[in-house]
């Protein structure tokens, strides 16, 4: 038998409190149980909509202390980075010096005297390259940071064997011309050139000097005057002797401030600039021979 339909009715009565009319509102059961079901899934949707709410906003919460840790890591790594680079630039000094050092000794060599020494480590190694901060992957941070105890370790043996090798050599060091002998700016290096007279190629055996006439000259190193005079087109001469066959020329003076046999000690005014001779200004002519043969004087410069 097919199901009655339920035609059962609610009676709801509204009373106004302004007046004496009464409202009858007639509502079907089945209306009453529709309403009431669509009623509770509006409230479970709206419990569901709520507990999304706070949930996005519990890892919205949590997504920025995400990203302000990780700013500050990125900040932290940046800074690990720049440490190393400035670390990396401080070995690259080092490094630059210390060759330094064994160059000026090696120029010095006699096999005599064995006063040549090589560099620490295998041949053509070199220190790794900079990286610039920020650029690196931070990955490689720890390899790079072995890679420069590495070099650390490898440069504080080089070192400690120069010292050791200094100790033994306090005298030819003290000798060796290490210092420029003026302020100025070179304008003719050592090397062929052309002859600013005859315009014709030529050896040119020191540095040129360009400087104020009167510009004090200094002495590079330990040693004796062993000649103070006029000497054809370098005009106004001084030569000293440091020992180890080293001997140091200096030309165009304007005067001289030592006399000969005299002994001069590093950093001791000996003389001063001029243009005497075959000059075509104010410079001085500096040259540093070993063994009476001329050497480049920057090798023997410690900037």
């Amino acid at each position: 038998m097919p199901k009655t339909p339920d035609n059962r009715q609610y009676t709801l009565i509204v009373v106004s409190d302004h007046s004496q009319a009464v409202r009858k509102f007639r509502l079907p059961r089945r209306w009453l149980k529709k309403g009431l079901v669509g009623g509770g899934v509006a409230a479970v949707l709206g419990l569901l909509t709520v507990t999304h709410y706070f949930t996005l906003l519990s890892a919205s919460s949590e997504n920025r202390g995400l990203k302000e840790e990780n700013a500050q890591l990125r900040s932290q790594v940046l800074l690990v980075q720049e440490k190393v680079a400035h670390v990396q630039a401080t070995l690259d000094r080092v490094e630059r010096f210390d060759a330094k050092l064994r160059s000026a000794v090696t120029h010095l060599q006699d096999p005599e005297r064995n006063l040549a020494i090589g560099p620490v480590g295998a041949p053509g190694a070199q220190a790794p390259l900079s990286a610039p901060a920020g650029s690196e992957n931070p990955a490689a941070l720890p390899g790079r940071i072995t890679s420069l105890d590495t070099e650390a370790h490898r440069q504080e043996a080089s070192l400690r064997e120069l010292t050791e090798y200094f100790e033994d050599q306090k005298s030819m060091l003290a000798s060796t011309p290490s210092i420029w002998p003026t302020q100025g700016w070179v304008t003719s290096d050592f090397g062929a050139r052309l002859d600013p007279y005859s315009a014709d190629r030529s050896m040119h055996q020191g540095l040129d000097i360009s400087t104020p006439h009167g510009q004090p000259i200094l002495t590079p190193s330990d040693g004796t005057v062993v000649f103070n005079g006029t000497e054809g087109g370098y005009g106004k001469v001084l030569v000293v002797d440091h020992g180890y066959g080293v001997k140091t020329r200096y030309g165009h003076l304007s005067e001289t401030y030592v006399r000969l046999g005299e002994r001069v000690a590093r950093g001791q005014k000996i003389a001063a600039v001029g243009n005497t001779g075959r000059s075509t200004g104010p410079h001085l002519h500096y040259e540093v021979r070993v063994n009476g043969i001329p050497e480049n004087p920057r090798k023997f410069i410690l900037e």
